[in-house]
């Protein structure tokens, strides 16, 4: 159902924050479902000026982004999803002059939550991550009138 360019132009293109990012989805698989995602280094986005490491807020963007395309591909429909939680533990500073890349994968959706683990990494290092990361998204579901209700 779901095809790259599908992807890229639904989380990418359409996405101002993602766009202005420059985030792209490279690969997506539905076994798992997963999705590999990547952000551009850019001078721009530099959080620490004495390293040239790139901010926190644009490897979570990037961790985010990949993650809610792993949910997509786990439920198979579009349908909106909303971040309901989201750690992001840094486990070494990303070098600079390098794009990250991150790799997400949806590994259980109920009826309401989907449950999603990510990393995120700099190129032919992705065992050596700069971040990990779980999530839970909300599913979108009909409303359900609780007794007392009009």
């Amino acid at each position: 159902m779901f095809d790259l360019s599908m992807l890229n132009n639904a989380f990418c293109e359409l996405v101002p924050h993602s766009k202005a990012l420059g985030l792209s989805v490279l690969d997506i698989s539905t076994e798992p479902a997963a999705a590999v995602m990547k952000l551009p280094w850019h001078p721009r986005l530099i959080g620490n000026p004495k390293t040239g490491a790139p901010h926190g807020g644009a490897v979570t963007t990037l961790i985010d982004s990949c993650c809610g395309v792993a949910v997509y591909l786990k439920i198979k429909t579009v349908m909106p999803i909303a971040t309901l939680d989201l750690r992001v533990d840094s486990l070494r500073p990303a070098e600079p002059d390098r794009d990250l890349f991150s790799r997400a994968e949806c590994y259980r959706a109920t009826r309401n939550i989907a449950f999603v683990r990510a990393v995120a990494y700099q190129a032919g290092e992705e065992d050596n991550p700069v971040a990990s990361a779980a999530a839970t998204f909300m599913l979108s579901t009909k409303g359900v009138l609780m007794r007392g209700e009009p």
